[in-house]
């Protein structure tokens, strides 16, 4: 499919402008990247914004002792609010951005949205809606990783990640399961294993079912 065709389907707040579809048609460039490319790298400059038409970016902060913390998921429709206001500042990201799942992305260059920003009114009320709903994602995330019992926090991470993919299948290890929560292997493993007691979940290698 072309760029136009891809934001009609993807992006209905900035086909709402047949000036803006046009100017996105001319400069934005169609892309594919494979699972496990790195993006956005921690204290780079960002020269590109994503616009992802399929597949699943995962936005985290990376600990000193090699800990994640996820963030958000950028899917189908959306696009990197951090890399646009990073950008928009002309400061060095702090945060990393890895594939998820293979992604095809409309790829704006930098130095673009100024032009975006000045000349119309819809791009930016699609990043105003979508700072809304990635701040909305990062409270829900925190409380998940702050309030919950080990459990739950758990349980909630999978069935979030479960619905991101529209599918009740999670395909990750238990070790990269471990990074996204800030814990363990080990605890991972065990609280796995008790949700599967639970019938909350059934487990095979490499592969989580939410039943």
């Amino acid at each position: 499919m072309k760029v136009a065709e891809l934001i009609l389907r993807d992006f209905p707040r900035l086909a709402n402008s047949p000036q803006l579809l046009q100017e996105i048609t001319k400069i934005g460039v169609l892309q594919t990247f494979k699972k496990d490319t790195i993006l956005l790298k921690e204290d780079s400059y960002i020269k590109v914004i994503p616009l992802v038409v399929s597949g699943l970016i995962k936005i985290y902060k990376e600990e000193e002792n090699g800990n994640e913390v996820l963030l958000y998921y950028i899917k189908p429709g959306e696009t990197c609010i951090v890399s646009v206001i990073t950008a928009e500042k002309n400061e060095k990201s702090n945060v990393k951005g890895v594939v998820e799942e293979d992604v095809n992305v409309i790829l704006i260059p930098k130095d673009k949205l100024y032009d975006l920003r000045k000349k119309f009114p819809d791009w930016n009320l699609f990043i105003y809606n979508s700072f809304n709903d990635k701040f909305d994602e990062v409270v829900d995330m925190v409380k998940v990783l702050t309030f919950s019992n080990k459990e739950k926090r758990l349980y909630d991470f999978l069935v979030k990640k479960a619905s991101l993919n529209e599918s009740n299948l999670i395909q990750k290890t238990h070790q990269e399961i471990a990074n996204e929560l800030g814990s363990s292997r080990e605890v991972i493993s065990r609280l796995l294993k008790k949700l599967e007691k639970n019938k909350k979940v059934s487990l095979a290698q490499k592969e989580i079912k939410i039943l």
